[in-house]
């Protein structure tokens, strides 16, 4: 009898393990030469074992709440009740300002009222949240570079309009790792498909594979659908396990042959991701063992579902979490604001309340950077032409962004707009400025954390970005 020998490759194609191939996203990346030049280098062997920052972090982990599209922060936190002596009237000719605006004044239709010891406003759209603004800090004068949702969705993710950059989160999971080594560090949640940009938003662009976010499409409800692939009905545990060590053998036999390939490391260590996945990622997703007080407290809702999974990731170890409100551009409210922006705040304001509250009450909050906020903003004119069902365009120079727990300030509010909210005009911070903050509170100089690619070291805020110190308890 004859034996016909098969490649590496094919060998690879033809072994069907069942493995969760939601780890391994992304991770056929086109090659690349690197070397790690981080002050924290990973720990041999295992790229995602935990390591200690620069310096003592005020926060552990990240749960970034993205309401992508743009929400209007004058109908959420940032009143502007002189708006409405410009209603109707062109805001160009009154207050001399730059004509491409356009549109006339358009007041808020929402009532806003005092909150807390600290007595910050917010708008009627968010009575639960309204609860938690002395946990709050509540930044009104964020600025971006583009008010367009692609380039918007990128620069608040990966700190770049156009270019490849990997995202805040593969940053945070390649300086820190993750504590625990059976689930991602990165888990990127986003029903009913996938927003603008799509997988980019998420993507580890120049790093090693293992650091891309996974993504997860919580439409559904049952953990064996929200993991897809995560068991194989065809083989038992060790017949895996000993399928898996050949194949793994196999890599490493072909890495030793490349010296510092970190892109084939991080596909052999998604593979070993993957296997460990199957006794952990079921039971993480699977929220029907959670008290019945505390489901109901989230509330039986798409979004109830995907802010208690947030917290059991983030309870479990999972490095930095990324919640969307749905797919595509929920908050592009460009036509009937009125109607729009009350139905998506109805969806997110009790389970985002609840996040607030039940992190607090695991004796989480302290640790864990709650964020809040859109690409970009939305303008205090209406959008052209007048409707009977009026809407905002997009607005990029005055947004709000709102931060809690893991070392910032709460009840305060940081930044202003003008009068009318056409321009950020007191600490305006730029969304590379935001993102220097989050790495101080993870423990990290952002100029230091770098990665060498292409000749050169990169970082997430090129050669950008000021910690908001006020802002930092």
């Amino acid at each position: 009898m004859t034996f016909q020998s098969i490649d590496r490759r094919r060998m690879l194609s033809r072994s069907g393990m069942g493995l969760g191939m939601l780890a391994l996203a992304g991770i056929l990346n086109d090659e690349s030469q690197s070397a790690l030049v981080s002050a924290s280098e990973p720990i041999a062997g295992n790229s995602l074992s935990p390591r200690p920052p620069h310096f003592p972090a005020r926060a552990k982990r990240v749960i970034h709440l993205f309401a992508n599209g743009g929400p209007s922060q004058i109908d959420t936190f940032d009143p502007k009740p002189d708006l409405a002596k410009f209603a109707g009237k062109t805001l160009s000719d009154k207050l001399g300002r730059d004509r491409r605006l356009g549109g006339v004044g358009h007041p808020s239709s929402f009532k806003f009222s005092k909150h807390g010891e600290s007595g910050t406003e917010v708008s009627e759209l968010f009575p639960n949240i309204a609860k938690h603004v002395d946990k709050m800090c509540v930044i009104r004068s964020m600025v971006t570079d583009v008010p367009n949702h692609e380039p918007g969705l990128m620069m608040m993710n990966c700190g770049d309009i156009v270019r490849p950059r990997p995202s805040v989160g593969s940053w945070a999971l390649y300086g820190l790792g993750t504590e625990n080594q059976s689930l991602p560090g990165y888990v990127v949640m986003c029903p009913r498909g996938l927003p603008t940009a799509a997988t980019a938003n998420w993507r580890n662009a120049f790093l090693p594979g293992i650091y891309q976010g996974t993504h997860v499409d919580t439409q559904f409800t049952d953990p064996e659908e929200l993991v897809a692939n995560i068991e194989n009905k065809f083989l038992v545990h060790d017949q895996q396990r000993r399928q898996f060590d050949l194949i793994q053998d196999l890599n490493r036999l072909h890495l030793s042959q490349r010296e510092d390939d970190q892109q084939l490391t991080g596909r052999i260590e998604s593979l070993e991701l993957a296997f460990r996945m199957q006794g952990e990622a079921r039971e993480a997703f699977d929220i029907s063992d959670e008290p019945e007080h505390i489901q109901k407290m989230y509330g039986d809702s798409l979004q109830g579902r995907q802010m208690l999974i947030a917290r059991r990731l983030s309870q479990r170890g999972v490095r930095y979490v990324q919640v969307y409100h749905g797919a595509g551009q929920p908050w592009d409210s460009h036509a009937a604001i009125e109607k729009n922006h009350p139905r998506l705040a109805r969806e997110c304001d009790q389970p985002i309340a609840a996040l607030l509250a039940d992190l607090e009450q695991q004796g989480l909050l302290d640790e864990t950077l709650v964020i809040w906020g859109g690409e970009m903003g939305r303008t205090p004119t209406v959008q052209m032409p007048v409707t009977a069902n009026p809407g905002r365009d997009h607005h990029d120079d005055g947004f709000t962004v709102w931060m809690a727990g893991g070392g910032v300030k709460g009840g305060m509010t940081y930044g202003t707009t003008d009068e009318v909210g056409l321009k950020a005009v007191e600490n305006r911070v730029h969304v590379h400025d935001l993102h220097a903050t989050i790495l101080h509170l993870l423990g990290f100089d952002h100029t230091r954390l770098t990665y060498r690619y292409a000749g050169r070291d990169f970082r997430l805020t090129d050669v950008h970005g000021n910690v908001q110190h006020a802002i930092i308890a």
